[in-house]
């Protein structure tokens, strides 16, 4: 059989000629390219920092070497952080992080209530509705956490002890709050005091968001989760003991409600602002005889900066990576200069604010540098360094994650390729639909994805080290790294060199 693009070579050399350039990737130039991202120098490559900048003009050095066409494309960024907050109610003054707490990027804001309505647990659903005969519309509400639990102690909604996703999906009730007029919720939280300690960091850390994606909406509404004398005085003394109440609403399957007049609430809302900018870069690769169409491979270089005087080097998140495909790249390139380049493009992207919310891999979907329709897959590669508890004794495996969410058949190419080139553990745990972790959502590929185009996302799982100063290089298993990094390369290489493009054959429903 002869294949086109290869010299009419068969498909046992060609077989021959991917090894022989998968084993250009290498334990040993993964860890020297490692020591040098993840090092002090670098500050922990924090998204609009000089650290960052100085990881994005190693890296495109890097491309340039490997004789690839680099680009760094510029996005710009607006970072707030939460400044003077505060709640006047019942003549008591609350402060932010002291008696209540909401997450970053809410906008500066003002406002004042003069009626407030207890709305039990902010649900509306046909088996039970907390909405149903109540004018919520330019009102603030206090909801309780959670749902109904019936006297049986299974959940009032499911009839079971699994919770419906007015539970399990945080920000459900207050979309639909949102889309009822409602003006701002109070979410009652009796651990807040704990919540606010434990999670000081995400909660008072700076939002990053796309210059182009803050514009002033129309209209905005906070909510606020709250302690429970903060909750009280909110409803001016009239509602009480709240876990009384969940405990009744529960017993008796009928919503509790009622409308606080003659209130007056103030609310606050301030930031500090800074604009700043990053890149993406890029390496591309022409392919032959079919280089219009693109495979794209992904990581992210942005890591978490200096956090308490502390630098967190984020080594394997997401430097692991970031140097993968720093080796695929530089593996692709070589076989083109030999005379075996691919048939398809191959545009090798390190990303930046991925972990200020995947910006730059939506930055690049909003804008990409060649066409989405002609861009035919997407591996996207973070944090594949470590070792899981679960495999100690087996460090061979990886966590794939959309292979099969678009594509029957990149799943099918991608099990192909481990079967004969790998043989390395395909674990697809985080694949099921009601992963509670929700890493489909949390990595780059999700921004191709929503475009429809098929992706696998590689990941070894979380550990102890994650987020941390102690996430550093000696932890890092570089076996493992060159194996991961080699099955990237003969996925890439069966879809970059097949005579058909990937077919887009499963409808798969996705979040905003």
């Amino acid at each position: 059989m002869l294949a086109l693009g290869f010299g009419f070579t068969t498909w046992a050399q060609q077989d021959e000629i991917a090894m022989r350039y998968a084993e250009t990737i290498s334990a040993e130039d993964l860890k020297e390219d490692l020591l040098i991202i993840a090092s002090d120098s670098f500050a922990g490559r924090e998204t609009g920092t000089a650290g960052q900048r100085m990881a994005a003009a190693y890296i495109a050095n890097h491309f340039k070497q490997s004789g690839l066409k680099v680009q760094q494309q510029k996005f710009d960024i607006v970072k707030s952080k939460t400044d003077t907050s505060f709640v006047i109610a019942a003549g008591a003054r609350y402060e932010f992080m002291e008696d209540f707490y909401f997450f970053p990027g809410a906008p500066d804001y003002t406002a004042n209530f003069t009626e407030v309505v207890f709305l039990g647990y902010g649900i509306d659903d046909s088996l039970y509705s907390d909405y149903k005969g109540v004018d919520v519309a330019g009102k603030a509400i206090v909801i309780l956490n959670g749902e109904p639990i019936m006297r049986d102690d299974n959940f009032l909604l499911t009839k079971s002890t699994q919770p419906s996703e007015w539970s399990t999906k945080f920000n459900k009730k207050i979309a639909y709050a949102e889309s009822k007029g409602v003006a701002a919720v109070f979410i009652l939280d009796p651990d807040a005091k704990k919540n606010m300690k434990n999670y000081k960091f995400y909660l008072t850390r700076e939002s990053t968001k796309l210059a182009a994606d803050t514009k002033e909406k129309d209209s905005f509404m906070p909510a606020l989760y709250v302690s429970e004398k903060m909750a009280e005085d909110l409803l001016m003394g009239e509602i009480k003991k709240f876990e009384k109440i969940a405990k009744k609403i529960g017993r008796k399957k009928k919503p509790i409600n009622k409308t606080v007049a003659n209130n007056n609430v103030d609310i606050s809302l301030s930031n500090a602002v800074e604009r700043a900018s990053s890149t993406n870069v890029l390496g591309y690769l022409p392919g032959s005889d079919l280089k219009e169409e693109v495979v794209v491979i992904t990581a992210h270089y942005d890591h978490i900066g200096i956090v308490d005087g502390e630098i967190n080097n984020g080594a394997d998140d997401d430097g692991s990576g970031t140097v993968t495909v720093l080796e695929l790249a530089e593996a692709f390139a070589q076989a083109k200069t030999n005379g075996h380049g691919p048939r398809r493009s191959i545009l090798f992207m390190c990303v930046s604010g991925e972990e200020k919310g995947l910006l730059g891999s939506k930055y690049y979907t909003d804008n990409p540098i060649y066409p989405l329709e002609n861009t035919i897959c997407n591996l996207n590669i973070d944090m594949v360094g470590r070792v899981d508890d679960k495999h100690k004794k087996n460090p061979d495996y990886v966590y794939l994650i959309g292979s099969d969410k678009l594509s029957t058949e990149l799943h099918a190419l991608s099990e192909e390729a481990n079967t004969t080139y790998t043989q390395i553990e395909l674990d697809y745990t985080y694949n099921e639909p009601g992963d509670p972790n929700r890493f489909y959502y949390r990595s780059d590929h999700y921004n191709f994805a929503k475009n429809n185009i098929p992706v696998i996302f590689y990941f070894n799982g979380t550990h102890e080290d994650y987020h941390k100063p102690t996430d550093t290089v000696e932890k890092i298993n570089f076996d493992k790294m060159e194996k991961i990094g080699k099955l990237v390369y003969h996925t890439a290489w069966k879809v970059a060199n097949r005579n058909e493009r990937l077919k887009v054959d499963v409808e798969n429903d996705f979040e905003n």
